[in-house]
């Protein structure tokens, strides 16, 4: 079979942070014509975009870090069973190479393709290395990064490419879209995202730091907040009690349009937020989530703190207080967030999904499906 037609399989699955560049490289590989296959865990998921036009096999997976020891014990042996069955459905489908979207779903076909001696590629969104991706990075394994810094990798590391962190086509299309400051007497739009899971934090110190803007700003406001479901109606009660212009919700489905049309963005500092951020040319608050894993999400936002794009505030320091005067200073200063929206569109990476893809038909050998060179150096 030759390496045109072996499909190239896809391991990914969990949160959206791992699953939107894997939608995003399977729509670009597949309009090059390569034939692709997803591999995930047994755990059920709605697929969305080219994922959803994809044969998907399931397999056992499980985190040997998470729970207590006998979770610890069932998580290891189902992620046995999946390393087996991995093995067995890569001896079936003889892919030309297997990429890696990090996250424990990913990690039993990585394992097989090891062992099989394939082609492997993982893609790491986060200005960490994950556990899962140092699990499964062997020495022979290339690494896509979307960060120039990554936690955990050399710099001469010569696996490494800077790739980017690829976004949906809809989030792509505001960068097309020019960010306009605030004018003096019109109004500010901002816009609260907490995550997939919303952010309890924000449902608290945000609508007490609005409450407490100067009067000559509140009412220029128009705030967009994502809430928790339980948050939603207390939180929608405490504007409206206050006559402050908002809406909140528990998911936006317009959410690249209301992007599109934000002022100031104040949200936590996961890989895709920041690679929606960017892509886009917005400005914000990041809030990283103070959990993440080795706080991957405070290397993040120090990545685009750094540059100017971003205001990096550390939970522990996420106080109304706190909050309030960045408010003020920022919606003060439009010229600022208009420096800030120029910074964050430098840093973004419209073609990570292009370049991603270059790495693959690059490592697979069919040229007849290259469109472009990655020109992404080593990190």
């Amino acid at each position: 079979m030759s390496a045109r037609r072996r499909p190239v399989v896809l391991a990914a699955g969990g949160t959206g942070g791992h699953v939107f560049p894997a939608e995003s490289l399977a729509g670009e590989l597949a309009r090059r014509g390569l034939p692709l296959a997803l591999l995930t865990d047994d755990r059920g998921r709605q697929w969305q975009g080219a994922l959803a036009e994809l044969p998907v096999h399931r397999v056992r997976a499980g985190s040997p870090g998470a729970g207590g020891p006998i979770d610890r014990v069932r998580n290891l042996v189902a992620l046995g069973v999946g390393v087996a069955q991995s093995v067995r459905l890569l001896g079936r489908l003889s892919p030309s190479a297997v990429v890696g979207f990090g996250g424990y779903a990913s990690v039993p076909a990585m394992f097989a393709a090891r062992l099989r001696r394939l082609p492997t590629l993982i893609h790491e969104q986060n200005a960490v290395l994950g556990r899962a991706n140092r699990l499964v990075a062997g020495r022979h394994t290339m690494i896509a990064t979307a960060f120039r810094k990554v936690r955990h990798l050399a710099d001469d590391d010569r696996r490494v490419r800077l790739v980017g962190n690829p976004v949906r086509d809809a989030v792509l299309a505001v960068r097309d879209m020019p960010y306009a400051p605030p004018s003096p007497e019109g109004e500010i739009r901002m816009l609260v995202v907490g995550g997939s899971q919303g952010a309890a934090s924000f449902g608290v110190v945000i609508p007490e730091a609005v409450a407490t803007l100067p009067d000559a700003v509140r009412r220029r406001l128009k705030l967009a907040q994502q809430c928790r479901p339980e948050d939603l109606q207390r939180v929608r009660a405490f504007y409206a009690e206050r006559g402050i212009d908002a809406e909140c919700e528990t998911f936006f489905s317009d959410f690249p349009a209301r992007l599109a049309g934000a002022h100031l963005v104040v949200a936590r500092a996961g890989a895709s937020t920041v690679a929606e951020l960017t892509t886009s040319g917005r400005p914000s608050v990041l809030v990283p989530f103070p959990h993440a894993t080795e706080d991957h999400q405070r290397a993040n936002a120090m990545a685009i703190d750094e540059v100017g794009a971003s205001i990096l505030l550390p939970h522990e320091r996420f106080t109304v207080e706190a909050l309030r005067l960045q408010l003020v200073e920022l919606f003060g200063a439009p010229q600022r967030l208009a420096a800030m929206a120029a910074a964050a569109r430098a840093a973004g990476r419209p073609d990570a999904a292009r370049h991603l893809a270059d790495l693959v038909v690059g490592m697979i050998g069919a040229p007849e499906a290259a469109t472009s060179r990655t020109q992404g150096a080593a990190a």
